[in-house]
């Protein structure tokens, strides 16, 4: 059975920095795409970041470039997002995703990020 578990969501400043973790069982991260996406509130969800599996290859939504990271650790099976410089535009619900066949089929059930002015 898949499972993908997020933490680290957390109500911060302006500015300030947090880092998602997605703890992935059932699928290994480094064998497909891996993703994160978030739902801000009142709109629907969005992509916000993707790796590729064999050349991890990341790709961002523009609103992010430059601030947020994706990453992963193949020994611990988990994805992360480091997020610095948080606006309160990225307020929302941030959800990990895992692919099957380069298609998102597996999600987890979201972390709550809230940043504050």
């Amino acid at each position: 059975q898949v499972q993908l578990v997020e933490s680290g969501g957390a109500s911060v400043q302006a500015g300030g920095s947090l880092r998602l973790s997605c703890a992935v069982s059932g699928v290994t991260v480094s064998n497909d795409c891996m993703g994160w996406f978030r739902r801000p509130p009142g709109k629907e969800r969005e992509w916000v970041a993707t790796m590729t599996s064999r050349t991890s290859t990341t790709a961002y939504r523009d609103s992010v470039k430059g601030r947020f990271t994706i990453s992963r650790d193949n020994a611990k099976n988990t994805l992360f997002l480091q997020m610095n410089s948080l606006k309160p535009e990225d307020t929302a619900m941030y959800y990990c995703a895992a692919c099957v066949g380069g298609t998102f089929m597996h999600w987890g059930q979201g972390t709550q990020v809230t940043v504050s002015s």
